[in-house]
């Protein structure tokens, strides 16, 4: 099953919570905390209301997102964000 997002939404394969910290201690799963980085997935058209708009960000982008933004979504045991593009902060390079 696949999600194509409409418009300026983007779908993210949200990244996995750290396991231990850089010195070594193991986290629980109440104080991991989530990552706010993820690989888009799916990008919409860019048409909303009928106006064609820029999709800046394209899949297999890693990006920064807005702490409480879109909508967790969870497929066939894999978790997803759907979020819109204006809700990106970042992208990452190398």
């Amino acid at each position: 099953m696949k999600i194509r997002p409409l418009g300026d939404r983007i779908v993210l394969k949200k990244a996995e919570a750290e396991e231990k910290t850089a010195s070594g201690i193991i986290l629980t799963g109440a104080a991991k905390e989530q990552p706010q980085f993820a690989e888009v997935v799916a990008v919409g058209s860019g048409v909303i209301d009928g106006k064609e708009i820029t999709m800046e960000i394209k899949v297999g982008d890693k990006v920064i997102y807005s702490k409480y933004a879109g909508t967790e979504v969870k497929i066939e045991d894999q978790e997803f964000i759907v979020i819109k593009q204006d809700e990106v902060v970042g992208v990452l390079e190398d």
